[in-house]
Parts: C-alpha cells; sequence; structure tokens
C-alpha cells in the first residue's frame, strides 16, 4: 500500500483564510535553531534527505503553521499577479509553491504513521483541518481559478509541451471536481464538510491505532501458545514484558487485518477463537477506541460533498478521475470474480470441515480456523508449512540478494547501505541507489518491524520528491510490519512477508525511476487504480527462478531452498484462493456500498448496514469474512482509499496481464525491464493511464490472465 498521508503538491493549490500571525523563525549561526527552522530551508544532508539527528518533537507545530503562512502568501501572490497569466507565472509558480510546507509534512506524516507517540499525534489532530483549508481555500480561490481557466480556455494556442498541457489539465479538471463552479455559499458549505472529514479521518486513525494496541491478546502460560515456534513464544514473552505485566503472561499484538498471522499456527482453539474475537472486536467495545460513530457522520459528509458537486454518490466523485472511470465499471469488474469465488469457497469449507471431523473435532469450521486448518491441508496435500520455509527467509537476504537483484536485473540499479545518514528510529536501515550508468540515483530507507506506535500494514511514501524542475532526486522510504524476532534470534520473514517486500519495492521504483519535470505528475502521483500496478507488478519476480535462487537460503547453512520444497510452492500457489481473494474482494464490494449512498440516506446502525451489504456480496461471508471489517478498514476512513480499494484487484488484473507480456516477449530481460522503466515507472501521470499500458503491451488489459494465477480459471 503506497502512503497517501502526505498531502501531494497537486492537492494544495491555494490559499487559507488568514491564520493568526506566526513569528519570525530565528535562524543565527551562534544559537541554537528555534522550534520549526530545521525546514526553512532544504537539508544539507545528501539527497536533501532530512537530518533526523537534529530534528524535535518540538519542530513540527511551528514549522507547519510557518510552511501553511508560506504557502499562503505563495498562493495570494500568484493569484493577485497583475500580470497577464501565463504558465509560467501560474502554473509552473504553483509547482514551485509551498517548499517549507512539503519538507515538514513529508518528515511529519512518516513519524505520525510510523513512530508517533502523543506529542505529534496532538499536533496531527491540531493541523490537520489547517491543511485541508489551505487545500480548499486554493481551490476554491477564484482568481486563482479565473488564472488556470483563461490558460486552459486558450490551452491550443500555447505552444505548450506534453507534460505542461497535461499539468494544466490536471489542475483544471482538479478544480473544478473539488468546487471551483459552485456559488458562494455552496463554497463556504464544501469548506465546512471537507474540515470536519479531515478531522473525523484523523481521529479515526489514532483511534484504531489505540483500539488495536489495546486489544491485544494476553494469555497466561506457555501451553496457550501451543503451536507457535519458539521465536514467537519469547516475542510474546518481550511483549508482555514491555507492557510490564508479570511473570508467566504473554501478549500478542493485533496486525490492522482481519486475520492474523498466529492463527495458522495456534493448536488451542480456545486462543484461536480469543484471538480472532479481539481483533474482530477492536473498534466495537463501545469505549474511547470505538469508531462506528465517527464512520456513519463521515459517510454522511462524503455523501452530501458528492451531492454539492454533482455526482449521485461518493463513490462517482471518486472515480471518476481513475482508470475505471465509474463505480459501475468498478462492480462489473468485481463481480466477474464472485461466482467462480463462492463456489470455490463453499467447497473449501466443506474440505476442511471434513478434516476437523477426520481430526477428532466436534466443531464446523469458523475463520477463527480456518487458517490453522488450511495450513494442515496444505502441509497434506503439499507436506510443507511457513516453518520449513522461513529459515531461507532471512529479512536482509531477502532484501538485498532478493529484491535488489531483481531491481538490479530488470533496471540495472545498484545499491550501497549508507550507516552514515542518521535515521528516525535505529530500526531503520538505509541505502543509496545508484543507476545504470553509476550516477546517483536515490536514497531507500527501510523499516521493516512492528511497533505498537506504528500504524498498521505496510507502505511506501517519500521524504523528497523526484523534481526536474526543483532539481531535486528521491529519496523513498518503505515502512512495514513484521514481526520482530527476539534479540539473538534470527531475522525470519514468512512467504508472504516476503512477497510484500517485493510488493512495496515496486512503489519505491515507482517513485525512484520517475523522471519528470513537474512535482505534481512524477513518480507515484497518479490515480489509485493505477497506482498499485508497479508494485502488485514486481511481486511475480519473487518466483522468478534466478531470483530466488540469489536469496532463498538457509541463514544458518547458506544452502540453497531445496528444489522440491520450491516445487512445493509452485504447486501450492492456488491454494486457498478462496480466502485469499475472497476477503478481499469482500472488503472491496463493502467499501463500494458505503460509498454509493447517496446524500440523506447514511444508515443508523454499522453493524445492520456492513451485515447487509456482504450478504448481497453473493459470497461466502461466513466462512470468508473481509480482509477489513467496516470499523478497522483504516484505508477508507482514514487513509484515502474510500470508494478506491477496489483499486488493489484492478491493478492486481493489470499486473498480471503485463507479466504475461513480459513472458510473451521473452521474460526478466534488461530491454523488457527498460521498456516498462519507459512506459510506465518513469512516467507518473504524464499520459493518460489506458494510453501508458497500451504503451507497453499494444494492447488493452485482459482479466484472463489474473483469473489463471488465481486458479480461478
Amino acid at each position: 500500500m503506497q502512503s497517501i498521508k502526505t498531502l501531494p503538491l497537486a492537492a494544495l493549490v491555494c490559499a487559507l483564510s488568514p491564520l493568526a500571525a506566526v513569528p519570525a523563525l530565528a535562524q543565527t549561526s551562534t544559537a541554537p535553531l528555534a522550534d520549526g527552522a530545521i525546514f526553512a530551508q532544504a537539508s544539507t544532508l545528501p539527497f536533501q534527505t532530512p537530518d533526523f539527528s537534529k530534528i524535535k518533537d518540538s519542530d513540527f507545530r511551528p514549522a507547519l503553521l510557518e510552511g501553511i503562512k508560506q504557502k499562503q502568501a505563495e498562493i495570494d501572490g500568484i493569484a493577485n499577479n497583475p500580470e497577464a497569466p501565463t504558465f509560467a507565472n501560474t502554473i509552473e509558480a504553483l509547482e514551485r509553491s509551498g517548499q517549507m510546507l512539503d519538507r515538514v509534512n513529508a518528515v511529519f506524516s512518516a513519524l505520525t504513521g510510523a513512530n508517533t507517540n502523543d506529542t505529534l499525534d496532538a499536533v496531527d489532530a491540531e493541523t490537520a483541518p489547517m491543511l485541508t483549508a489551505l487545500s480548499d481555500s486554493i481551490t476554491l480561490n477564484d482568481k486563482l481559478f479565473a488564472r488556470i481557466k483563461a490558460l486552459y480556455d486558450q490551452r491550443a494556442a500555447l505552444n505548450l509541451a506534453p507534460d505542461q498541457l497535461q499539468v494544466l489539465t490536471l489542475r483544471y479538471d482538479s478544480m473544478v471536481r473539488n468546487g471551483a463552479l459552485l456559488s458562494a455559499a455552496d463554497k463556504a458549505k464544501l469548506k465546512d464538510i471537507n474540515g470536519k472529514l479531515s478531522t473525523l479521518e484523523t481521529q479515526f486513525g489514532q483511534k484504531l491505532t489505540a483500539g488495536t494496541k489495546d486489544a491485544a491478546l494476553v494469555v497466561t502460560g506457555k501451553g496457550a501458545l501451543s503451536g507457535l515456534s519458539e521465536a514467537e513464544v519469547a516475542a510474546a514473552a518481550k511483549a508482555a514484558a514491555d507492557r510490564k505485566l508479570p511473570a508467566g503472561r504473554f501478549v500478542i499484538p493485533l496486525q490492522n487485518t482481519t486475520q492474523q498471522p498466529q492463527l495458522s499456527s495456534l493448536k488451542n482453539r480456545a486462543t484461536r477463537q480469543a484471538l480472532f474475537a479481539k481483533g474482530w472486536t477492536r473498534s466495537e467495545q463501545g469505549g474511547a477506541n470505538d469508531t462506528r460513530a465517527m464512520i456513519l457522520e463521515q459517510a454522511a459528509l462524503r455523501a452530501e460533498k458528492a451531492r454539492l458537486l454533482g455526482f449521485k454518490d461518493y463513490a462517482s466523485l471518486a472515480i471518476s478521475n481513475q482508470m475505471a472511470k465509474t463505480p459501475e465499471n468498478a462492480v462489473k469488474f468485481l463481480n466477474q470474480m464472485v461466482p467462480a469465488l463462492a463456489a470455490a469457497q463453499k467447497r473449501d469449507a466443506a474440505e476442511l470441515n471434513k478434516l476437523v471431523k477426520a481430526r477428532g473435532g466436534k466443531f464446523a469450521v469458523t475463520p477463527a480456523d480456518w487458517d490453522y486448518y488450511s495450513g494442515l491441508l496444505r502441509q497434506q496435500k503439499y507436506a510443507f508449512d511457513d516453518s520449513q520455509v522461513k529459515p531461507y527467509l532471512e529479512i536482509t537476504n531477502v532484501l538485498e540478494n532478493g529484491v535488489f537483484f531483481a531491481a538490479n536485473k530488470l533496471y540495472g540499479l545498484t545499491f550501497t547501505k549508507r550507516t552514515d545518514l542518521p535515521v528516525y528510529h535505529p530500526d531503520v536501515t538505509v541505502y543509496q541507489v545508484n543507476d545504470q550508468d553509476g550516477s546517483e540515483l536515490a536514497l531507500f530507507y527501510f523499516d521493516p518491524w512492528k511497533r505498537d506506535n506504528k500504524r498498521g500494514g505496510a507502505w511506501m511514501s517519500n521524504f523528497v520528491d523526484q523534481s526536474g524542475l526543483m532539481g531535486t532526486k528521491p529519496v523513498v522510504y518503505n515502512v512495514s510490519n513484521y514481526a520482530k524476532p527476539a534479540p539473538g534470534q534470527p531475522a525470519l520473514v514468512t512467504w508472504d512477508d516476503a512477497n510484500t517486500m517485493f510488493h512495496e519495492f515496486g512503489h519505491a521504483l515507482h517513485g525512484m525511476l520517475s523522471n519528470q519535470r513537474y512535482p505534481s505528475i512524477a513518480g507515484t502521483n497518479t490515480a489509485r487504480d493505477f497506482v498499485e500496478f508497479p508494485s502488485q507488478f514486481n511481486e511475480n519476480w519473487m518466483t522468478e527462478p534466478t531470483v530466488l535462487a540469489n536469496f532463498a537460503k538457509h541463514y544458518q547453512t547458506g544452502a540453497p531452498m531445496p528444489s522440491e520444497l520450491v516445487a512445493k510452492i509452485e504447486k501450492a500457489a492456488t491454494f486457498n484462493q478462496a480466502y485469499a481473494l475472497g476477503e478481499v474482494v469482500a472488503a472491496q464490494l463493502l467499501d463500494l456500498k458505503w460509498h454509493s449512498l447517496p446524500a440523506g440516506t447514511a444508515p443508523r446502525d454499522v453493524n445492520a448496514f456492513e451485515n447487509a451489504a456482504l450478504k448481497a456480496s453473493g459470497l461466502d461471508v461466513a466462512h470468508v469474512p473481509p480482509r477489513y471489517r467496516t470499523s478497522y478498514f483504516r484505508h477508507i476512513w482514514g487513509g484515502g482509499y474510500a470508494a478506491a480499494y477496489y483499486a488493489y484487484g484492478w491493478t492486481e488484473m493489470l499486473d498480471h496481464d503485463a507479466y504475461q507480456w513480459f513472458k510473451d516477449n521473452g521474460g526478466m530481460t534488461r530491454a523488457n525491464g527498460q521498456k516498462f522503466r519507459d512506459t510506465v515507472l518513469s512516467q507518473g501521470h504524464a499520459a493518460d493511464y489506458a494510453t501508458m499500458y497500451r504503451n507497453l503491451t499494444g494492447r488493452d488489459p485482459s482479466i484472463e490472465p489474473m483469473l489463471k494465477a488465481r486458479g480461478l480459471k
């Protein structure tokens, strides 16, 4: 998942109503910098990467306020320029604006996601509405829009380069979609709605992080953890010690999804049921961390926003500038998978119940049991499990000899560890990336381990964006939530974790290989149903024989993963797809149901609406619940993916179809990698998405390769 917390420049295109004066930030050569002044100028470190050795929590509030003030002044200057509008004094000036705000917000967003604390959360809650107000007053600035519209109306006569025409068109369309043509009264309503939504989205994220931490399962005695490895038991003991619990207690922290990793190994059914229940109800306890009331408010506000802007519902508004274009196209795409998925789910549930009975169980399989018994079934069918695979997946080896190796084979990139650059947490590692000609290309930060003050999931974002206009090279980071080993234990990851590493690095490549003049169309500044394409596509190289052989080596002996184990993994590739894909499609359809509500029709009961929506999906949700329940669906209530979670499936279609093109044209070659780099990775949003895709493959995408890869056809 790409990070979307940091507001892109394209989102911050206008002026805020005047704020209280912010004192000038003093800078002298003889005294320490005033709070916030660290962000007044670009960092002097390589690639302008943030100097975390000097950044303090107390810097963020004043720096954000000063950044907003500066951005406001710059926008006012553009809007009130007495000269006739030109591309340079209007559009290019917008692209250059807000540099201090971008610097501080990039770091602040990274820390509130990956290493937050009460101080940062408080600043986030205070400043999020200010940033939204800034964005609104840019979008709704009549004078600024008049200048952009004047250029847009005469665009054919302006002799613009293709990227300039694209930036102009996107800015005009964005302002129209965000209310530039509304009446003054409706603009005021829209500002109010956006401010409320910003506050609610920030509060949702904070409540969910707290609720996920508080809902961690506490058990007494090792017997409750039977089935977990020694390393996992040690990690559970350390988690309990970190929380200052008495000896003999163990803690299993929750990850953000419905299923929890330990459910595949826990032999004790009572522990499985308790762990699943903790995750399922983490945000539904009626206390401080219950998110349901704010979800209802968000749904109602989004529907009203869509009505104001002339759309029948929020999904229609959100998808109008995506590759899919309409929610009907998104639902049609998802529904192509439902019949085969539902049939496979019922078939798999029956097979698991048969296994339960054969092993003496006197119960029907539930979602809490599914992973455990499907693991036994996989072992029975294919004779392997994660415990056999993990010794061959030491995390640094996976990263350097797998993820980086593939990038070298395809794009000619080389990676060198940097130990001289400060980081925001000891878990973080930094690499310098050089291009195929040896030139400096980017910096890459890697933050893999779960922490209580880190939000769930995995994501990518930038500390510094690529921009020819600004002369900046990308500084990119990947953040994940893998189970950290206890001290002295090897840093082993699961097969799924390794796959996530390849996925998130696909986002990193999209950022690092960007080659655009204007920051608003560079890197991952693309539609939700396109931005996941490079990341999902990059997953394919994990099992490429030359790549797998280079990193899948035993952490103790260095022996390669046995060919028979590799064969078992390949044979099992489509095993349990009824669950793996079904839980995602259920969540995607649930998201679209929530955001297809017309104004004035928001339900009163979150759970009742969710149950009805899931029942209408046609999927076997009794056995395969959605990957994210409404109450902890961070993607759509606090993560920017409202009405866009379908994008993961849509981009998976692009991924498999593009991989089929690679296979049909010689596979993993430098020539094919260069074509993918030239037509997709370097392009950002420099062209229409469908056009970019056809430039790669020569055809429109087909769902057939995806269905085959998933074992559904």
